[in-house]
């Protein structure tokens, strides 16, 4: 059966300006009280283009239906999910299709997930975490280890450029080690740790690694070959799709790893892991992100091969563009007093950290910056955004924590300056 028609309708080549492609986000047209709106909180959820929002009215339009049924609605919402499995698998750069499962987003996956590994663990056994995570890849470690009795280690973040204390992580390894879980890119502070360097690590005691790679996948070329870990999971919302969580594994591992399930649903991969029915109008979403990831590649990049060869070239200028808006960003707040920046401001490190910022203003608690932004239509997140340990290593959990400014591709150097006038005022 072929592909229903859609709404969608991808733009012509934009040319080489990639923030030319703000044309197709329809919330990035909104003002506020006349002043247009600056979404800078993309680290908390990036805006839709309009192919998705059009992929999913089509899918509820022309009729919803479970998957697994005879007739000809249900076998084409299976197709659909097909379909979106395999765009994010060379999303990832995955083996195979198979190996892509969908859940309701990467918390809930990753508690699903850790209950199911520690029916192995011993006490005796070692887990590690970092001091550099959101809580969604501590919390379900932590309640694990809990209940199985098993020693939760830390890696330790460095006060001054949140980069993880590689150290720390060698001191913690060993034969019991069964597991690390890292962040691939700290939705706090923006840091890129060396991902591959960790797998190999927890590779050479016989330990598996997860990485959460919800922070990275919008900024970074996503290869689980070239990263060595053996789980990864994130969320579409955090790549211009929605609210849809993705797990991706090796498939001899998630094939070992008894699921918890109902009866009788597939105890093979990939559906073992997709617990009841799924958001099909999400994962019919997801496959239009990528897609549109990929046009980014090929109508502005000029690539004409694979899927997975767009991808590249997309996320290539995505790179680019994201490091002139950190630079520019980091050489303004520099000349405001008494603002200081939480992580990388080495511009010669600018790839070993996404275009998420953390500042503080002295004098100024964190909500209450990120509320006199707001009243300007700049939308900036406050708070400990999830990242309590970095939180507490940085010493500000208990006075608000830290305004995060959070750059994608879709954002503007007009948008840049503006936020950087606008502290200029609020200091």
């Amino acid at each position: 059966m072929k592909p229903p028609k859609t709404l969608i309708h991808p733009a012509a080549s934009e040319g080489t300006d990639i923030s030319s492609l703000r044309h197709q986000f329809p919330a990035l047209a909104q003002k506020l009280d006349g002043k247009p709106v600056a979404f800078l909180d993309g680290a908390g959820g990036t805006q839709a283009p309009q192919r998705v929002i059009d992929a999913m009215s089509v899918f509820w339009a022309q009729g919803n239906s479970n998957i697994g049924g005879k007739f000809e609605v249900s076998k084409r919402a299976g197709e659909d999910v097909e379909r979106a499995r395999a765009a994010v698998a060379d999303l990832f750069n995955a083996p195979s299709p198979d190996e892509i499962s969908f859940g309701q987003n990467m918390t809930s996956i990753t508690f699903a997930l850790s209950r199911a590994l520690a029916r192995e663990w011993k006490e005796g056994d070692n887990i590690i975490l970092t001091k550099l995570d959101h809580d969604a890849n501590v919390s379900p470690w932590l309640a694990a280890a809990e209940e199985k009795g098993v020693e939760v280690r830390w890696v330790d973040a460095k006060e001054g450029d949140c980069t993880l204390d590689m150290a720390t992580l060698d001191s913690a390894l060993s034969s019991r080690t069964r597991l690390v879980a890292a962040t691939a890119a700290a939705n706090s502070t923006g840091t890129i740790p060396d991902i591959r360097k960790i797998s190999k690590a927890a590779r050479s005691v016989g330990a598996l690694t997860f990485a959460d790679a919800v922070h990275y996948v919008p900024h970074c070329l996503t290869d689980v070959k070239q990263m060595g870990v053996d789980l990864l999971s994130c969320s579409a919302y955090k790549f211009f799709g929605p609210h849809v969580g993705i797990l991706w594994g090796r498939r001899e591992l998630l094939e070992s790893i008894g699921a918890y399930k109902v009866r009788p649903a597939p105890s093979s991969i990939p559906w073992k892991w997709e617990t009841g029915t799924q958001n099909l109008e999400g994962i019919v979403g997801t496959e239009a992100a990528v897609e549109y990831l990929a046009d980014i590649g090929r109508k502005m990049g000029g690539a004409h091969g694979s899927r997975r060869e767009a991808l590249e070239k997309g996320y290539e200028l995505i790179g680019e563009h994201e490091r002139a808006l950190s630079n520019r960003f980091l050489d303004g707040v520099e000349a405001i007093k008494s603002l200081r920046v939480h992580g990388i401001t080495d511009r010669k490190r600018l790839k070993e950290r996404t275009p998420t910022f953390a500042i503080e203003l002295d004098g100024h608690a964190a909500p209450e910056v990120a509320e006199a932004l707001g009243r300007e239509g700049i939308f900036v997140w406050s708070g400990h955004y999830y990242a309590i340990e970095v939180m507490k290593r940085l010493g500000v959990i208990d006075r608000g924590g830290l305004t995060r400014v959070s750059f994608v591709h879709y954002n503007t150097e007009d948008e840049c300056d503006r936020v950087l006038d606008a502290l200029r005022i609020i200091r």
